[in-house]
């Protein structure tokens, strides 16, 4: 996921896609502890993803 693609969704939109890679990530760490781990990049794009998300969370003002 590009930077400009997180910057277009709203707060809403960040934090599901943010649960969403956090249970990917919890998949892929139960697969290489078991050694069924194929891409073994995907843990560190998916680690860089969730970094970015939370980066523009915290940088766009609450809605209040």
């Amino acid at each position: 996921m590009k930077i400009d693609d997180v910057r277009r969704l709203t707060p809403d939109q960040l934090t599901d896609q943010l649960l969403s890679l956090k249970k990917e990530q919890f998949n892929l760490r139960f697969q290489a502890a078991t050694g069924q781990l194929e891409k073994t990049h995907r843990v560190e794009v998916v680690r860089r993803d969730i970094a970015r998300i939370k980066t523009t969370l915290r940088a766009k003002p609450p809605l209040a």
